[in-house]
């Protein structure tokens, strides 16, 4: 079971763990930072303590800890507990969800281990926005998509902004990096995936009639803006595309996605 202690004072060094978030997140590609994985409100804490990650210590309000009371029965670590002032004064800034948690990262797959039987696969260019990337975990994990790989140019899926905004699901949708780009995406296609890459170029296969959802798939997508660089599209099996109405050309990424993990038949 989970220790309650209680914090009184912002210098306490045992909450060193929340410190300061408004200046510098926990990323490792951050000065100072220490590669955590941090977790923000009820929802999110609860997956991360569900999840496989190493949960180092939960810091919130004594009304957020209650909530969580039935999942802190199942983990041994310390639950700091201090009013809103303090936690406020540790974290930097007022946290309207009332409770933190953080983890150690946990070893991420190997590209073929994630590949292999996987039938749906997203594979990201260029998202180096952290809410497009949570958004688009958040739809993975909702229409059951086996794992994500991420490509050139993608940012952290572990940021904490990308993990709130995932609502946790990143913390349950298995990732990989495809450090050669795009050579890597022969991984895909020697386990049987067909490579369809998303994008609005003339020519491409309107969504519909790309029969996703006929054996392994992986669909490739690209940031917003640029969208897919001309390499990663010629390393396709095919392009397709969302139709659109009037002149509307493209779609946010995350939703692009969502649709077409459905058009994949994910979620049925």
């Amino acid at each position: 079971m989970a220790r309650i202690v209680e914090v009184g004072e912002a210098d306490d060094p045992r909450v060193d763990d929340f410190r300061d978030l408004s200046r510098a997140d926990r990323r490792p590609d951050r000065p100072g930072g220490r590669g955590l994985v941090i977790a923000e409100g009820v929802v999110v804490v609860r997956r991360l303590l569900a999840s496989p990650y190493p949960v180092r210590a939960l810091f919130g309000v004594h009304r957020r800890l209650d909530e969580l009371s039935a999942d802190l029965a199942a983990v041994d670590v310390p639950a700091y507990a201090a009013d809103a002032d303090v936690m406020a004064q540790v974290v930097g800034f007022h946290l309207n969800r009332g409770v933190l948690a953080v983890a150690d990262r946990a070893p991420e797959p190997e590209p073929r281990e994630l590949i292999a039987g996987a039938q749906r696969l997203a594979v990201l260019e260029g998202i180096g926005d952290h809410e497009n990337l949570g958004s688009l975990f958040r739809n993975a994990a909702a229409l059951g998509v086996d794992g994500v790989l991420l490509g050139s140019g993608c940012s952290d899926p572990l940021y904490r902004r990308s993990v709130r905004v995932s609502m946790g699901h990143v913390l349950r949708v298995p990732f990989a990096r495809l450090d050669a780009w795009p050579d890597d995406l022969a991984l895909l296609r020697d386990a049987g995936l067909r490579i369809a890459a998303l994008t609005p170029r003339a020519g491409s296969v309107p969504l519909g009639q790309a029969d996703l959802d006929r054996g392994p798939v992986a669909v490739l997508l690209g940031s917003e803006g640029p969208g897919l660089t001309e390499e990663a599209i010629a390393a396709a099996d095919t392009a397709v595309r969302i139709p659109m109405a009037g002149d509307v050309d493209s779609l946010n990424v995350a939703t692009s996605a969502a649709v077409a993990f459905h058009e994949m038949g994910a979620g049925r």
